[in-house]
């Protein structure tokens, strides 16, 4: 599994954070995409760095998880899939404050019960983060991982053939042939029950 995106829901925050700022007019929509592109087309793609490193950092602990992500990862859990999160997440932003971005994430996949028994009963050692992309796709392949869910394109053609490719893309942006693309953390869950884990 992926971080950013498929189990962290940023948009709200981005939204947030860049009104109280007064970065964006309120007319913008929560979409991290739509106000970085606002902002890069005003020149100010700084400031948007500046707003990741915060969203990422600081204040991490108020973004919502993906809308029936948990649920969907305790189905597979239950029938005995066993999971890993491989990330591409510098330790540090670009620029801005030195937020710790390793243990932020590390804060939110605990404060949203990945860790507690009551929640996913997940290790840490389950838990990669990887300077680079290149260095995620190696884990991946370390961990011998039969299925990876990723919002990115980009990852999912870096991906060995033998690896059942899941693209996340709740907004229906992508069109791709080589790999499941879903809309919903239901049909993670749903799809890779009845098409099987073998």
């Amino acid at each position: 599994l992926d971080f950013d995106n498929p189990l962290v829901c940023y948009d709200d925050l981005f939204h947030q954070l860049a009104l109280e700022k007064d970065l964006i007019p309120d007319n913008i929509s929560a979409d991290k995409i739509v106000i970085r592109d606002y902002l890069r087309g005003q020149g100010r793609d700084e400031d948007f760095t500046l707003l990741q490193g915060e969203v990422y950092g600081l204040r991490i602990l108020d973004a919502k998880p993906a809308e029936g992500m948990l649920n969907a990862l305790k189905d597979l859990q239950l029938i005995g899939i066993e999971m890993a999160l491989v990330s591409h997440k510098t330790h540090f932003p670009y620029k801005g404050p030195r937020y710790d971005l390793h243990r932020a994430a590390m804060s939110w996949l605990e404060h949203n019960s990945f860790f507690s028994e009551q929640g996913l009963n997940w290790s840490t050692n389950q838990v990669y983060f990887e300077a680079t992309k290149v260095d995620k796709v190696r884990r991946i392949n370390l961990l011998n991982c039969t299925h990876y869910v990723d919002d990115l394109p980009e990852i999912i053609h870096m991906l060995p053939e033998f690896i059942k490719k899941i693209l996340y893309d709740p907004g229906k942006k992508y069109s791709l042939n080589s790999c499941l693309t879903i809309a919903t953390w239901s049909e993670i869950s749903t799809k890779i029950i009845t098409v099987g884990h073998k």
